[in-house]
């Protein structure tokens, strides 16, 4: 195959290939994991906050201010 006035072997271009496919499929596994973790960190948050912890932890505060 040639481009631009260069001959590239199509084994190279199948090379490429493959190694493009990898790193879009490890960002896609990294962007995955990430939003797992920010969804788990959000729904704790949520969780703490229905048990009425930053209440209890803004109560404290206050009474030693």
């Amino acid at each position: 195959m040639e481009i631009i006035g260069f001959q590239i072997p199509l084994g190279i271009l199948f090379l490429i290939g493959i190694l493009v496919v990898f790193i879009i499929w490890k960002l896609i596994k990294f962007a995955i994991k990430f939003l797992i973790i920010i969804v788990v960190f959000f729904l704790i948050l949520f969780g703490l906050d229905i048990l009425g912890v930053f209440d209890f932890i803004s109560g404290l505060f206050s009474s030693i201010i």
